[in-house]
């Protein structure tokens, strides 16, 4: 069997990382300048900041491989883990929670790179959602945010040379 889909998955989570893709943009390249300094600010009161942004990415992700690991989950939009302070993540520290990201996305990538299309069909986690739904989520879920860093530095950036 080609595993043609869960292929293509794998690679478009990595592109997603690190890899070249027609966006031009992964999140390495986009948080390379990244620091402990502009990490925790927000731009606008009603804009995330990148840690912010990071921490939701991570708890969904991991999230999303718990469920793909048939463990339940209990992350919901309402949870306090979906949406952490920035002095929450003070603590944690803009290395730590740029590394577990990183973790994170290799973590995934490599349980599904052990899965075959036949897998992603199967429909464990929530009746009538298979986990094809749930990886897609994933990968959309990750280039949504990707596009909402870049916002974020981008208004940083200005902020800083005005």
């Amino acid at each position: 069997m080609e595993n043609k889909l869960i292929n293509n998955f794998v690679q478009q989570l990595k592109n997603n990382n690190e890899g070249s893709s027609w966006l031009d943009e992964n999140f390495s390249k986009k948080m390379e300048n990244v620091n402990e300094e502009n990490a925790f600010i927000r731009p606008l009161p009603e804009i995330r900041s990148v840690a912010e942004l990071a921490a939701h990415i991570l708890i969904w992700r991991i999230e999303g491989i718990k469920k793909l690991q048939g463990v339940k989950s209990y992350v919901t939009m309402d949870s306090p883990e979906n949406w952490r302070t920035n002095e929450e993540l003070k603590i944690i520290g803009w290395k730590k929670l740029k590394a577990n990201l990183l973790e994170s996305q290799t973590e995934l990538v490599n349980l599904l790179a052990d899965k075959t299309d036949a897998y992603l069909e199967e429909n464990d986690y929530v009746p009538g959602y298979s986990y094809k739904y749930l990886v897609e989520g994933l990968i959309h879920h990750d280039i949504y945010h990707l596009g909402q860093i870049g916002i974020t530095l981008k208004l940083l950036n200005h902020k800083q040379q005005s």
